[in-house]
């Protein structure tokens, strides 16, 4: 299917979709911050430069995009044009995001997945304190990698190694 814009507009209108300081992002830092929490950002030292990295509790994390990212939730949806492309590239993006994971827990680091519906579903009956309450536990209490989708609690992340560990 053609596009039904020109070269220059698509390029500017997909120019303007950011990989860092997105507003879910901005949301959770902004909480964390005020709670006290001091975080480094977009840390190169790490293998997928997590938006938030904690040297303290030894944690990481990632805020995700449901769309980019393909979580499984209401908010995304296979666009209906170059359905083949999009796959693709999602599913390229979502194999990436377990192999970092992956990687950075093996390094001895927590991983916390944050994803965008979370965010939106605890502005949308403003409970983000809420949230940000179930984060900072995580983040300070040591338990195992997770991820936060749209109930707002945290659910067990299992790396592919732990995952090959308890089929032996």
């Amino acid at each position: 299917m053609t596009d039904i814009v020109d070269r220059e507009t698509r390029s500017r209108m997909m120019s303007g979709i950011r990989s860092k300081d997105t507003k879910p992002e901005m949301l959770v830092r902004r909480a964390l911050h005020a709670r006290g929490l001091r975080y480094l950002l977009h840390s190169p030292n790490l293998p997928g430069k997590p938006d938030m990295v904690f040297p303290k509790y030894r944690a990481v994390v990632f805020v995700h995009g449901c769309f980019w990212h393909m979580h499984d939730c209401k908010y995304f949806k296979l666009p209906g044009s170059r359905t083949g492309f999009w796959q693709e590239k999602l599913l390229k993006n979502s194999r990436r995001d377990q192999t970092v994971r992956d990687i950075v827990q093996s390094l001895g680091w927590r991983v916390l997945v944050i994803w965008e519906c979370a965010t939106r579903e605890a502005r949308l009956i403003d409970s983000d304190t809420l949230l940000i309450d179930t984060i900072v536990q995580w983040i300070t209490g040591g338990a195992p990698s997770a991820e936060i989708g749209s109930d707002g609690t945290p659910h067990s992340l299992i790396s592919r190694a732990e995952s090959a560990k308890d089929l032996d």
